[in-house]
């Protein structure tokens, strides 16, 4: 039995990637920070076979505990301080976590392994928010990065660490470049569900508005349930490399509101969403849009929900849960 260590357990991914390894048989451990997280309970009822361990990225004595205790086969290192906006408010506590906190469990992995730097398999979470100002479109691994907020200039910290670490030591250690990926799961401070949420209660007459920041802002949206079978199929190849995971799709905010609102039975929406400049980033990713046939030539992976499908699967989840919180 495959055994494997998933950091940030907490989030959309880590739940849906547990999922996914224990269907395939592996021991599953998930790293939570703090011994009384709140999402532990969450994380107890949507993955029970999950074994869980207290540890932190900023702490790389608590990060080898977790290794000695859990003995995986596979590391896939999650956990981040991952909303963006954030990251400007506390570029520090960004830094540490999502910057630094990579090193470290590198370090951790490769003096863990000890003489086989090669016998665990390390996937990073890479982000598209490291392309930032795009130098071209679509963005792929080659493409130069230029990040624009705290949260990706410490992701390309962590993505280029992944690969010296690789280079340098013969890691078996491979980074997933993820374009912008949703789900029911989602966060609600997250524009995606922040808007499904919000639509939802227009329809049940539980909210009057939405107030949002830039509408013509584009992402490459995907359903992160997909995206965690991409990380899984890096760590099975016999030679560690760095993918793009994208759909190759770009969608604005403005397009966003669209397919939620009329989901939800309201074609005419303009007078419902108001804009705020406390919402604009101080410096905006315009377009986002990624070139993954290298993952589909060489994974074989192809994403399989589309944008469409997957706003609508995320109104329909807050539908049903905003409908039994108010009792409806």
């Amino acid at each position: 039995m495959k055994r494997a260590l998933i950091t940030g357990i907490t989030g959309q991914d880590g739940l849906y990637l547990a999922e996914l390894l224990l269907s395939k048989g592996y021991e599953v451990h998930g790293m939570v920070r703090g011994q009384n997280n709140p999402k532990i309970a969450m994380v107890q009822e949507a993955v029970p076979d999950v074994i869980l361990h207290t540890g932190d990225l900023t702490d790389l004595s608590s990060l080898m505990r977790t290794l000695r205790q859990a003995q995986p086969d596979e590391v896939y290192n999650l956990g981040a301080v991952s909303f963006v906006a954030y990251s400007w408010e506390n570029a520090h506590v960004t830094t540490d976590v999502t910057g630094t906190g990579v090193l470290n469990m590198l370090e951790a992995v490769r003096l863990h392994a000890g003489d086989s730097p090669e016998s665990i398999r390390f996937y990073q979470a890479s982000s598209s928010e490291m392309f930032g100002k795009v130098q071209e479109v679509p963005q792929k691994e080659s493409t130069l990065l230029w990040p624009r907020s705290p949260y990706g200039v410490a992701k390309v910290f962590g993505h280029y660490m992944t690969i010296n670490y690789r280079e340098s030591y013969g890691m078996h250690a491979s980074s997933g470049v993820l374009f912008n990926h949703e789900s029911p799961r989602r966060g609600p401070e997250f524009v995606t569900r922040k808007v499904s949420q919000a639509v939802a209660r227009i329809a049940l007459g539980l909210q009057d508005d939405i107030t949002l920041g830039n509408l013509d802002a584009k992402r490459d949206w995907g359903f992160a349930g997909n995206y965690v079978e991409a990380m899984w199929l890096m760590l099975q190849q016999d030679e560690a490399d760095d993918y793009v995971i994208s759909t190759g799709e770009s969608h604005s905010i403005r397009d966003l509101l669209d397919v939620a609102f009329k989901h939800a039975g309201i074609d005419d929406w303009g007078h419902l969403v108001k804009q705020d400049p406390r919402f604009m980033r101080p410096a905006e990713v315009e377009l986002l849009i990624g070139d993954s046939s290298k993952a589909r030539t060489v994974l074989g992976w192809e994403p399989t929900v589309s944008f469409t499908e997957l706003v609508q699967m995320m109104v329909d989840n807050d539908l049903a849960e905003q409908r039994k919180l108010a009792g409806k």
